[in-house]
């Protein structure tokens, strides 16, 4: 199952039709109080009438939708303004309700603008490598172009990244630029990658829905009888290599999470040793606390040896004991991790 909202799998989606239709990306370019989604939001829409991604939370989408076709039909950028506090713009009679105002560009995507540098985003993305990319926001034809990660060298690409500040993406001026004016700058990161060590019956739920939420997938079990394509449909990868070989294999310094399900308490062991020497920015074990100290004791390690922090039990206490309730209990732990965020209800926070 695709994922429609990710802006890689949008990509993805994009490229598999390319040709077959007409194609209008729209982006949120700048918005101003509250709104569902911010600046660097991106959506797709074609000349079938079909919609891919969000830019608000699904109340503009239809009214966008006659905006991009009469840009599919002069092939030239347009951008239109919702102001939700305004009781005369079609937001406010929509009854959104956010208040805000939210402002979009809708460019053509076609062969005579390069089809807007989404192609060589997509390779980029393909590498695993951040980029910035680059839209010009008013113009008589649609502009984009994009830095890559292995152009650092470059003063732009620094001149952004120093700005952003952090930031997903900045409204910049860029006055040397091929076509001078006013760009909206975006970071764009390659999809979530996580590991799932043991491909038992608990792993299918929670390598479902992470696909779901746009990540990708490895998988690793070297056991036969685990960790079987027909069961992981979704998962990018398989591994079966043994779990001590990992730190050899190719993809072991771009996993950013990883979560021991094995029901091994060797396998986990190996796990939790190999994956110390990693970059991941949440690692999470399987079982009560003293299943925990059973697999550090075996991989020869201790609260105080440890480089990175261990998540055991793994998730969050939102009850439920199925396998499905599970893996929403890891995978909600593990998005605020690489998110950076506490987990807090937000009706419990500070105003």
């Amino acid at each position: 199952m695709i994922s429609n909202n990710d802006f890689p799998q949008l990509l993805k989606l994009w490229a598999a039709e390319r040709d077959d239709h007409d194609w209008v990306l729209g982006t949120v370019y700048k918005t101003t109080g509250p709104s569902y989604r911010k600046a660097g939001a991106f959506m797709l829409f074609n000349s079938l009438g079909q919609q891919f991604g969000l830019l608000s939370g699904g109340c503009l989408e239809s009214d966008i939708q006659r905006h991009a076709k009469a840009v599919m039909a002069s092939g030239r950028p347009n951008t239109i303004c919702y102001d939700g506090s305004d009781e005369d713009d079609i937001s406010f009679q929509f009854g959104i309700g956010c208040g805000g105002t939210v402002y979009i560009l809708l460019q053509p995507i076609t062969a005579q603008n390069n089809y807007l540098q989404l192609e060589s985003l997509a390779a980029c993305l393909a590498r695993r490598e951040h980029s910035i990319y680059l839209q010009r926001i008013h113009g008589e034809t649609a502009e984009a172009q994009f830095v890559g990660e292995t152009d650092q060298e470059n003063s732009l690409y620094m001149q952004i990244v120093a700005q952003l500040e952090g930031a997903k993406s900045l409204l910049v001026t860029l006055d040397g630029a091929d076509k001078p004016g006013e760009y909206l700058a975006t970071m764009i990161k390659p999809p979530i990658h996580l590991l799932v060590v043991g491909g038992g019956v608990d792993a299918r739920p929670l390598v479902s829905m992470a696909s779901y939420l746009g990540w990708d997938i490895s998988l690793c079990d070297p056991r036969p009888a685990n960790g079987r394509r027909e069961h992981f449909m979704q998962a990018a990868n398989i591994l079966d290599c043994p779990i001590g070989l990992l730190p050899q294999h190719e993809l072991f310094g771009t996993f950013d999470g990883a979560v021991l399900m094995s029901h091994n308490l060797q396998m986990d062991a190996e796990a939790l040793a190999v994956l110390q020497t990693s970059s991941v920015d949440y690692l999470a074990l399987l079982g009560p606390e003293s299943r925990k100290a059973a697999v550090l004791e075996l991989a020869g390690l201790g609260d105080t040896k440890l480089n990175l922090p261990v998540a055991g039990p793994a998730g969050l206490n939102l009850g439920g004991e199925l396998p499905e309730s599970l893996a929403l209990s890891i995978l909600a732990q593990c998005h605020a991790a690489l998110y950076k965020a506490d987990a807090q209800a937000f009706c419990d926070l500070p105003l």
